[in-house]
């Protein structure tokens, strides 16, 4: 799995943490947001949000790791985009059920309240959890149906309700695409001469 890790100002301070939690499980892992405490440029949860739906949606990640400091922030910003299912996880347990259930592409940790003794410990149980089990496949099992299904009508419902990347960095606004554009190496993630040429355009059209 490839999983892209990306932190906004307030819980910059635990990249550290979230990296060190992933090591040494087979993925490739990268760091595309805020990598310490004041680190400038600053992005904020509304930024990371939009470069967590670039990755997913450009398909240059399996899995995005966000959050903030409660973890509310990110998981609403993320999930105004477009083939985005994301899960605010904050214990272990939460992890293991968001994968069988609900099988999504993105995580949001709560970064900053409750972060206390311990919560690196719980960070690298909750990525224990998550990969411990086969994403999607229905809990408790007699459900398996039911809720694959379900997976897949809430995927459609998403394309449908939402316009798409190229539509949407049409119309927002600079404040909001161009410190995620331009966060030092994130167009190098996204390979934009790579993408879609609608895609591409409108990327390239908003750098410039």
């Amino acid at each position: 799995m490839k999983i892209a890790v990306i932190n906004e100002t307030s819980a910059a301070d635990k990249n550290a943490d979230i990296m060190q939690a992933l090591q040494n499980r087979g993925h490739e892992i990268i760091n595309a947001g805020m990598t310490g405490s004041g680190q400038p440029p600053e992005i904020t949860y509304i930024h990371t949000g939009l470069m967590a739906a670039l990755l997913l949606n450009a398909k240059r990640v399996d899995l995005v790791v966000g959050g903030c400091g409660t973890g509310q922030g990110f998981l609403n910003a993320v999930m105004q985009y477009p083939a985005v299912m994301c899960g605010h996880i904050v214990t272990p347990l939460d992890a293991w059920l968001f994968a069988q259930i609900n099988g999504g592409n993105c995580i949001s940790l709560m970064l900053n309240q409750g972060y206390g003794w311990a919560s690196a410990q719980n960070i690298t149980f909750i990525f224990d959890a998550l990969f411990s089990v086969e994403w999607g496949n229905g809990y408790p099992h007699h459900r398996k149906e039911s809720q694959q299904k379900s997976r897949q009508l809430l995927s459609t419902i998403s394309n449908l309700t939402h316009a798409s990347m190229t539509a949407i960095l049409q119309a927002l606004p600079d404040e909001v695409v161009k410190p995620a554009l331009e966060y030092p190496g994130f167009i190098d993630i996204m390979d934009v001469p790579s993408l879609d040429d609608e895609l591409k355009h409108a990327i390239v059209a908003r750098i410039s």
